[in-house]
C-alpha cells in the first residue's frame, strides 16, 4: 500500500471577531514557515488567510477555519472555512475578481483563488459556504486530493476519541475510522491505537484488518471500527465494521449504507464479515462516527459529491455534527 494518512487533532478556531483575523493568519504563516515556504509563499498564504478569515467576521452566522498540514501531503498547508451564513447563489460571479456581495465569502474571492495552489468551494443558498483551500511552495508536489478526513472533541475537551487513517496506493484508498467508546483522553488512546495497528496491516483486506484492531485494542477501552477500500479502477468498495459507524456511498441520487456489524471492538464481536460494493461515478463514500447524525441528505447539497474530499466533510460535519459528542467524518473519492 501507499503512505499513510494519520488524522490529527484538529483544532478550529472561530472567526467572528476582528482580533481572530491577525490570530489565523499569524497560525497559518508559522505552519507555511516550519514547511520551508520562502517570503514570497508565505505572503500568498497569509493574504489568502487574512481576506477569508475577515469575510468570516464580517458575515458569517458560526464562522471558523481549520488551518493544519494537508492530510495528504505534510509539506502542504491546508485551511478551511467554514460558515452557516446566507451562502452564495452563484459561485462562479463570486470568484471573479471586483466582484463585491453582502453574501459569505463573497469579497476578495476571486483573490483569493488566484493566491491558492488549489481550492474549492461548495455553497448553498440559507445554509452557508464552505471552502477549502492549499498551499505549497513554488515548484514543490501537489497533493492528491482523494481522501481527507475532519475530527472535532466534544464540548471544550482537547483532544478528540474518534481517529481515521488511510492508506493511497494510487488505484486504491483503504481508510479506517475508529470511535473510541466514550471521550476524553482513554478513548483517544483506543482510537490512537487503531490507527497504529490500521498502519501495520494497511496492506490486508478490510476484512481482515478489521480482525487485527479487534484483537490488538483488548487493553482499551475499544471503540466501533470502520475499514473500506475503494477501488478506484474498478468502482467496487470493500467493507467491514464493527460497532456504531456509519458508512454510506453517496451521489446525486441519494446514499447507499454499508453493513456494520454489532459489537465492540477490542471486546465483544459476532462473525466479522466483508461486504462488498459498487461505487457510481461521481459519487463519495463517506464513513463518521455517531457524533454525526445520519439524517443528513447528499441531494440537498448539489454537486456536493464531486468536490474535494475536505469540503464534503467539513459540509456534512457543520450540518451533521453533534456538540454531544467528540465527530470524525471522513471523504474519498472513488472516481480516478
Amino acid at each position: 500500500m501507499g503512505e499513510v494518512i494519520v488524522s490529527q487533532d484538529d483544532v478550529w478556531a472561530r472567526a467572528e471577531d476582528a482580533s481572530a483575523i491577525g490570530s489565523l493568519r499569524r497560525a497559518a504563516v508559522v505552519l507555511a514557515e516550519n514547511r520551508g515556504f520562502d517570503e514570497e509563499d508565505t505572503g500568498r498564504v497569509a493574504v489568502a488567510v487574512s481576506e477569508a478569515a475577515s469575510n468570516l467576521v464580517k458575515h458569517a452566522v458560526e464562522g471558523t477555519m481549520l488551518i493544519r498540514p494537508h492530510p495528504e501531503l505534510g509539506s502542504a498547508v491546508e485551511v478551511v472555512a467554514v460558515d452557516r451564513g446566507p451562502g452564495m447563489r452563484d459561485v462562479a460571479r463570486a470568484l471573479r475578481d471586483g466582484y463585491s456581495t453582502a453574501g459569505t465569502l463573497g469579497i476578495g474571492m476571486g483573490g483569493i483563488a488566484r493566491m491558492a495552489t488549489g481550492y474549492e468551494v461548495h455553497s448553498v443558498p440559507g445554509r452557508g459556504t464552505v471552502l477549502g483551500m492549499y498551499f505549497t511552495a513554488r515548484q514543490s508536489p501537489k497533493p492528491a486530493c482523494r481522501v481527507s478526513g475532519v475530527t472535532r472533541p466534544i464540548g471544550e475537551e482537547s483532544v478528540c476519541g474518534d481517529a481515521f487513517a488511510a492508506s493511497d496506493s494510487g488505484t486504491s484508498v483503504t481508510v479506517m475510522l475508529c470511535d473510541g467508546l466514550g471521550h476524553g483522553p482513554a478513548a483517544a488512546h483506543a482510537s490512537r491505537k487503531a490507527v497504529r495497528l490500521f498502519t501495520e496491516h494497511a496492506a490486508l483486506a478490510p476484512g481482515d484488518i478489521l480482525e487485527r484492531l479487534h484483537r490488538g485494542l483488548g487493553q482499551t477501552r475499544g471503540g466501533a471500527v470502520a475499514v473500506a477500500r475503494v477501488d478506484r479502477v474498478t468502482g467496487t468498495v470493500g467493507f467491514a465494521g464493527l460497532g456504531n459507524v456509519s458508512a454510506w456511498i453517496a451521489g446525486h441520487d441519494g446514499r447507499q449504507g454499508m453493513i456494520s456489524v454489532p459489537g465492540i471492538a477490542g471486546h465483544q464481536a459476532r462473525t466479522l464479515r466483508q461486504y462488498e460494493y459498487t461505487a457510481p461515478p461521481h459519487s463519495v463514500v463517506v464513513l463518521h462516527s455517531d457524533g454525526l447524525s445520519d439524517r443528513w441528505d447528499i441531494s440537498a447539497y448539489p454537486g456536493l459529491a464531486t468536490r474535494a474530499p475536505s469540503v464534503v466533510a467539513a459540509t456534512l460535519l457543520r450540518d451533521a455534527g453533534t456538540r454531544r459528542d467528540d465527530a470524525c467524518v471522513v471523504a474519498v473519492r472513488p472516481a480516478l
